[in-house]
């Protein structure tokens, strides 16, 4: 097997469709933001905030996550936030993302969603090296009424790209299917559709998001292993993964990327898409993905550039950005084509 120098995993121009903003928000800007609303006695520097971020399971990352939402409080936080996670993405070579953020998370600060969405475009727009849309997280721990109410709004922001919505959150407590009627709305108004299933719940989880949201996307999709019909109907249908292998191993999903599904995945030519979830919290980069990826199953070049093509196909770009978007990745030296 040829050795691929790390340099490359860096070099090549990247895609990412499963990643999440406010898990995305580099130490030093957290960091800033905790100094400013007055310190943590469990955090008193930056390396004790770093170990913060260590999960014995996926109830213990939520928990996790709702703590570090406490020191973002004001538009100019998620402005900052936003223009520090683009330049992140940016130094990465990552050139196209799709991000959820999670406004719903905020409703106790008094913000609207519509002025937490200019305020993130505001600082998405100071990077012009990395295009980021966004997706709606409308969270399953919310009320039924309360994620309308979001896909109402977010309906009317498009021109902030805002494209579709998700459904994140403890997918351990919350089924998918009361959140039909949400997705419905949604496509009324012709907003795309993703969902996490199969991280934190197995395949039930995963057959009552496709049955009951129909989903263009399945966000993590890995615990389908759990049933051959489920992933007989993923060949089958063609369903577009987002894959995220290190964040469902820091989360104790899986043991190793090598027990991880997505190898199979791959080799069962599905449509796979690789991605970090939450990279400053799980502490990974796409690059590392890749590595990983390769040191677990002998993936060649051409087939990590594979990935990054499907999820150009799979995104919810227009057709003709798409040709566009896919013209960048094959122009650059680094690319490997089929």
């Amino acid at each position: 097997m040829t050795t691929i120098p790390s340099t490359w995993y860096h070099d090549i121009p990247k895609v990412e469709l499963h990643v999440h903003l406010e898990g995305s928000i580099p130490l030093d800007t957290l960091w800033q933001l905790v100094q400013k609303y007055g310190g943590d006695p469990t955090v008193p520097d930056k390396s004790a905030l770093e170990k913060r971020f260590v999960y014995t399971d996926f109830a213990h990352f939520i928990e996790t996550w709702v703590w570090k939402n406490r020191y973002i409080r004001s538009l100019d936080d998620f402005t900052l936030i936003a223009e520090a996670v683009a330049r992140e993405y940016a130094a990465q070579n990552i050139i196209y993302v799709e991000a959820h953020y999670s406004p719903t998370d905020f409703r106790g600060l008094g913000l609207s969603i519509s002025d937490i969405t200019q305020a993130i475009r505001t600082g998405l727009d100071r990077c012009s090296e990395t295009t980021v849309l966004l997706i709606c997280d409308v969270v399953r721990d919310s009320p039924i009424e309360r994620a309308m109410q979001t896909v109402h709004e977010v309906a009317t922001l498009r021109h902030l790209g805002v494209v579709g919505i998700g459904l994140g959150g403890s997918e351990q407590s919350h089924p998918p299917e009361p959140f039909a009627p949400v997705y419905a709305l949604a496509r009324s108004y012709g907003l795309h559709t993703t969902v996490h299933a199969g991280e934190a719940a197995g395949p039930a989880s995963i057959w009552g998001a496709l049955r009951a949201l129909e989903p263009e996307r399945i966000g993590h999709a890995g615990r389908a292993i759990e049933d051959p019909a489920l992933i007989e109907y993923y060949v089958e249908q063609k369903i577009a993964l987002e894959c995220c292998p290190l964040s469902n191993v820091r989360t104790n999903v899986y043991a190793s990327v090598a027990a991880h599904p997505v190898g199979m995945f791959i080799a069962r030519g599905m449509r796979v898409t690789i991605n970090t979830d939450d990279p400053k919290m799980f502490h990974n980069t796409l690059a590392d993905e890749y590595a990983a990826l390769v040191d677990a199953y002998g993936l060649s070049k051409a087939d990590i550039c594979r990935t990054i093509d499907t999820a150009v196909d799979v995104s919810w770009l227009s057709k003709s950005e798409r040709t566009e978007l896919r013209a960048r990745l094959f122009a650059n030296p680094h690319w490997q084509h089929r």
